[in-house]
């Protein structure tokens, strides 16, 4: 019996003012559906999940639902109340649902566990894009949605972050649909691709399988379009010069011959029109240096706001190694990044450049962009034209080379898009001979298509690299070797992301095992029922209940961390590090009651269901 129909669009169509995004396009998502949607910048991605969301309407065709269907949507830019609090966002959902108020408290403390947030009173303002991210993710997560649709989830989000969010899609019964250019992550979550692209004869293709599966169907079903066009062409040039023999149109035979002429070339224009679409040309320019040695960096030190960065580190980099960083949000990889660039001092140790150095830099927040200069200015700065690899190229060809339309020459910066930004950024380091290249986030918002060029480029480029970005997929294709920063100074080398990996999966199996050797408070106090008869607990409870004996032994190490930070003689005279460090001491103190508070409750509730007297 085939999965029942949750969500479907069919025969839909946009377009904004003359420009058509997609036209008679059908999806549907069955219950138990993990789909990924893909396709280049402009295909339409965002907005056919809107259409999906109820958001927008098409301008034609018709969306329909399962009755009572409960919807969950994550946008690619969620924005909060800056005055509001993280309980607070979440407590108002509830209240816009009209849910009972007696659930609040259950729901909220759920969802937070969920997120894994530590301090519940902090202010939205405050939270980086990562945490606001998972704000939003939680914050659809607590109705229970059956389809939950989500727009590029993993921006912002750091590595650490992006593995929470596979486990949490993987343990997830219900059906989602989740817009990404995180290959990696499609890999982890799919069962099922659909890609947006002009190119297909019926504006997108869909393969069962994940990402890889994907691309070997696409590859298939590319090259069966590409026999077939050619056969098409053949057919056509027959029939033309079929034509220009003037055949006497006195037979129905040779009317119908006409008619199917004209259907033929009418099918291969088409087909040409569809291969109009060209993917962005990057090639970074190599300086052409030929030492062994560019950078060589000894014993290296360095602290931000008390906090150390790096200790004693050692790094070396020549000609065609490329250093991938990895770690989470704040643990200082773009502060090494500075550091290696010379734009940011160490405290300690010294770094050795090769003379004459010239680093190009990819900054995450493209803060070189003058965002009221127009497009063509920022293209080329001193007239209509640039020198790239010692040759004129004149700006329409340039611009052309990323993308950009004629039309879109005399628009301001701030009027792109972050992908557009992006793809101006890369055309502006191209000009620039480079021994080195260091790249900060240089793939954020950034499609697929744009990617896999990119990776190209900088697989050949001769020179040295060193790379930020949360695109694993990328990262472990073009690194030759990884590093990982954990936030307290501490480095450690890997050859690739799967040792990495396997580290990290040695170190969670390390703190399983002394969590079951050294019982925490809340486990001591634990109800002799064995677990496999908590049947008062809800799917997501159970897993929650699984993970809080962890989480409570993390919770407690951390408030002896903080507690032996306030407690250093250095800081004793330092008022406001010592009020930094006060209050961070406060709010781990905060986050473990409520992690006592959570486990109580859900001790509760197994034991009342399975009729045993609370203890």
């Amino acid at each position: 019996m085939p999965p029942t129909i949750l969500l479907s669009c069919e025969s839909i169509s946009k377009s904004y003012g003359v420009k058509p995004l997609f036209a008679d396009l059908s999806i549907g998502l069955a219950e138990g559906d993990h789909v990924g949607l893909v396709g280049p910048n402009g295909s339409g991605k965002s907005t056919l999940l809107k259409i999906m969301a109820g958001l927008e309407e098409p301008d034609e065709g018709t969306r329909s639902m399962r009755r009572q269907l409960r919807i969950g949507y994550v946008p690619q830019d969620p924005s909060f109340d800056g005055t509001h609090t993280i309980e607070d966002v979440l407590a108002q959902v509830l209240i816009d649902e009209g849910l009972d108020p007696h659930d609040h408290s259950d729901r909220t403390s759920a969802a937070l566990s969920l997120g894994e947030f530590s301090a519940t009173d902090q202010s939205t303002a405050t939270l980086s894009g990562g945490w606001k991210k998972r704000l939003a993710i939680i914050r659809s997560l607590m109705l229970e949605p059956d389809v939950l649709l989500m727009d590029e989830p993993t921006n912002h989000l750091d590595v650490e972050g992006i593995l929470w969010l596979e486990r949490l899609l993987r343990a997830e019964a219900r059906a989602f649909l989740v817009v990404s250019h995180d290959r990696r992550f499609l890999e982890a979550v799919t069962s099922r691709m659909i890609e947006l692209n002009r190119s297909y004869p019926s504006g997108m293709f869909e393969a069962k399988g994940n990402y890889s599966d994907f691309l070997e169907q696409r590859d298939a079903a590319l090259h069966a379009q590409a026999n077939y066009e050619a056969s098409l062409a053949n057919r056509v040039r027959r029939e033309v010069e079929w034509l220009r023999r003037g055949p006497k149109a006195r037979t129905t035979k040779a009317k119908s011959r006409i008619d199917s002429a004209g259907r033929l070339i009418e099918e291969l224009n088409s087909a040409d029109a569809r291969k109009d679409q060209g993917t962005a040309g990057i090639n970074f320019t190599a300086s052409g240096r030929r030492s062994k040695q560019l950078v060589e960096a000894t014993q290296l030190c360095k602290s931000l706001g008390g906090r150390q960065i790096v200790k004693n580190l050692d790094l070396l980099l020549g000609p065609g190694q490329r250093i991938g960083l990895l770690g989470p949000n704040g643990s200082g990889k773009s502060t090494l990044l500075k550091l290696i660039a010379g734009t940011l001092k160490p405290d300690a140790g010294t770094i050795t450049r090769a003379d004459k150095l010239r680093v190009v830099t990819f900054e995450q927040h493209r803060e070189s962009l003058d965002q009221s200069s127009s497009l063509r200015r920022a293209l080329a700065p001193h007239g209509d034209s640039v020198v790239y690899q010692d040759r004129s190229v004149h700006l329409v060809s340039w611009a052309k080379r990323f993308l950009f339309r004629p039309e879109q020459l005399d628009l301001p910066v701030s009027r792109l898009s972050g992908g557009e930004q992006a793809r101006l950024l890369i055309a502006r380091l191209m000009l620039q001979p480079a021994d080195l290249l260091i790249l900060d986030e240089p793939t954020n918002d950034l499609d697929i298509p744009t990617l896999d060029v990119l990776e190209d480029s900088l697989l050949e480029f001769p020179g040295a690299l060193m790379l930020v970005t949360h695109d694993r997929w990328l990262l472990d294709r073009v690194s030759t070797m990884l590093l990982a920063l954990d936030g307290t100074g501490q480095t450690e080398w890997f050859a690739d992301y799967a040792q990495w990996e396997s580290a990290q999966e040695r170190k969670s199996a390390e703190l399983s095992r002394t969590s079951s050797s050294r019982p925490s408070k809340a486990s001591r106090a634990e109800s002799e029922t064995p677990k496999a008869k908590r049947t008062g607990l809800s799917y997501r409870e159970q897993k929650e209940w699984a993970k809080m004996e962890q989480r409570i032994l993390q919770a407690e190490a951390t408030i002896a961390d903080c507690q032996a930070a306030v407690e250093d003689p250095s800081i004793a005279s330092n008022a406001a590090a010592l009020q930094e460090r006060s209050t961070a001491l406060e709010a781990a103190r905060t986050a473990a009651e409520r992690l006592y508070n959570r486990w109580t409750e859900l001790e509760g509730k197994q034991t009342e269901s399975a009729g045993q007297p609370q203890p």
